[in-house]
């Protein structure tokens, strides 16, 4: 198919300057409709993202998505390298929910060594990965407002945002790319006054929401532009796979931490927030009550964190206290052998999940009986949301896309693996 010049489009786009990274086709096939490609470098696609969309003038009659152009061949790394030593890739694929994906791992890893954890670790456990789910719903806030015009509300969520990427720095070095949660429990222990700097965002974080509901969730506008856009039912949500906010806000109350509960989340009361429509308006109304369901959690595990250690005595994983390698050389050979060739977890095979910022996200691992493991299935819920796309966008406008996109919250490393 030829590629239009700009003086032959057809309108509606005739003497219009097409964004960066949209090119203009014609369907010779079907006389009228126009095939326009969205990225893969658009800013609208949230990542390497490529959309072939297929218009009939401004309306959608199908939008494929084209991805692989951020494909790592992530799940293979893993499988070459020690079970230790693969927890660093966790960080990377879903880089936005990076303590999370840490915590499915690592429970992963300790079912296959039928090891436990103590019980400061789980809780602190819980407390991070709390604190991960509201720094990924904030950026998602952020940019999904800045999509759709509303500038103002990016600069609030990433003040927020910024506060939580200091106490991952201040428990790990790292605002990132933590890998703090590792199998056995956590790298190390809080530093003092950690917990009481946590508090302190929590307190100040509800009036924080209620800043972003008045500029937002009664605006005329913003409730214009996303009610009744790419609308999916319960059925179709389920049959697609999809999971997170993007299921329940077609009315799905599906969460990991109550349908499955891991690291301690049956102790404590909090609700699943569903919509009613499941179009862009209540997948947004889902996240922004998801904001203060996490807020409530934290509000009751920050109360009476328990004391003790952080990491498990099963000397299969953990090594011996430093204080023990200037006098005991089985220790120090203990040492040198569990950090250069790792444990040897028995055959078989385990999965865990959590709950992510964007639904379920679990780690599949299969044992040998080497110190690497044979192999290593990611469970994401980036790939299986952005399934349901070409159903949300078909007869909508084009310039709904962008709000479509950006309701289900994708992350592109968590799809090209």
């Amino acid at each position: 198919m030829p590629t239009l010049d700009k003086t032959d489009l057809p309108e509606p786009l005739a003497g219009v300057k097409l964004p960066r990274g949209v090119f203009v086709e014609r369907d010779e096939e079907n006389d009228g409709l126009m095939i326009v490609n969205l990225g893969p470098q658009h800013p609208s696609t949230h990542g390497v993202l490529r959309l072939v969309v297929e218009l009939n003038g401004e309306t959608i009659v199908s939008a494929t998505p084209h991805i692989g152009y951020l494909h790592t061949g992530i799940e293979k790394t893993m499988e070459n390298l020690t079970y230790y030593k693969a927890l660093v890739c966790t960080d990377r694929e879903d880089y936005l929910s990076n303590l999370i994906n840490n915590t499915a791992y690592s429970l992963a890893v300790e079912k296959l060594l039928d090891v436990d954890i103590p019980p400061r670790a789980t809780r602190l456990r819980l407390i991070l990965n709390e604190l991960e789910r509201i720094a990924s719903h904030l950026l998602w806030l952020g940019t999904h407002a800045l999509d759709i015009g509303a500038m103002t509300l990016f600069f609030y969520t990433w003040r927020e945002r910024d506060q939580i990427l200091d106490l991952k720095e201040m428990l790990s070095g790292v605002r990132m790319m933590t890998s703090w949660i590792c199998p056995g429990g956590l790298r190390g222990d809080t530093p003092t006054g950690w917990i009481e700097r946590a508090q302190k965002f929590i307190d100040g974080f509800p009036r924080k929401i209620d800043e972003y509901d008045r500029l937002l969730t009664k605006n005329p506008i913003w409730i214009e532009r996303l009610t009744g856009i790419g609308a999916i039912s319960p059925q179709d949500a389920i049959a697609f796979g999809m999971s997170g906010p993007s299921l329940r806000g077609s009315g799905v109350a599906w969460d990991v931490r109550k349908a499955n509960p891991y690291i301690g989340y049956e102790q404590f009361e909090f609700d699943i927030p569903v919509g009613t429509k499941g179009d862009v308006y209540d997948r947004y109304l889902v996240r922004m009550e998801e904001l203060r369901q996490s807020v409530r959690i934290l509000e009751q595990a920050l109360k009476d964190v328990p004391i003790g250690p952080v990491r498990t005595s099963d000397r299969k994983v953990t090594p011996p206290p430093r204080a023990e390698l200037d006098t005991s050389m089985e220790s120090l050979i203990h040492h040198f052998k569990l950090y250069t060739e790792g444990y040897h977890p028995p055959i078989g095979e385990a999965y865990a999940a959590c709950e992510s910022g964007r639904g379920e996200k679990g780690y599949y691992i299969y044992s040998d009986g080497s110190n690497t493991p044979y192999r290593v299935k990611i469970n994401g819920p980036s790939l299986k949301n952005l399934q349901a796309l070409p159903q949300l966008a078909k007869g909508r406008m084009i310039a709904d896309v962008v709000a479509i996109i950006g309701s289900i919250d994708i992350v592109l490393g968590d799809i090209d693996r």
